[in-house]
């Protein structure tokens, strides 16, 4: 197995983990979008919160090429560090949602 399949294989694994998590509120359901085609893994919150409609991308992460892309991070968890601990290298990580200036000043890589 290639290295790019074994990254996809790691973040799936991640990703449905925080999906059986659930959420605490009633009405609004974890929902877990995956494009294998084109390497896209979404977590996203869907529902309706009383009378206020819930529409959230909670992660999103991109194989792209030789890196993973954590391109959104809108949780209380540390994804990066859960994408390491599941097998891929901290230099094949890039952290999307941070200016291209500030990656340089992470232990992740630039792009």
């Amino acid at each position: 197995m290639d290295t790019i399949e074994q990254y996809r294989q790691c973040i799936e694994r991640v990703m449905r983990g925080y999906q059986s998590f659930g959420t605490s509120q009633k009405g609004v359901e974890a929902v877990l979008i995956i494009d294998a085609d084109r390497s896209h893994f979404l977590l996203m919150y869907v529902g309706w919160d009383g009378w206020r409609r819930v529409h959230h991308v909670a992660v999103h992460v991109e194989v792209r090429g030789d890196k993973v892309w954590l391109q959104c991070d809108n949780t209380d968890l540390v994804v990066a560090e859960d994408l390491v601990a599941e097998g891929i290298p901290k230099q094949s990580i890039v952290l999307g949602f941070r200016e291209p200036e500030i990656r340089k000043h992470t232990e992740y890589a630039v792009g």
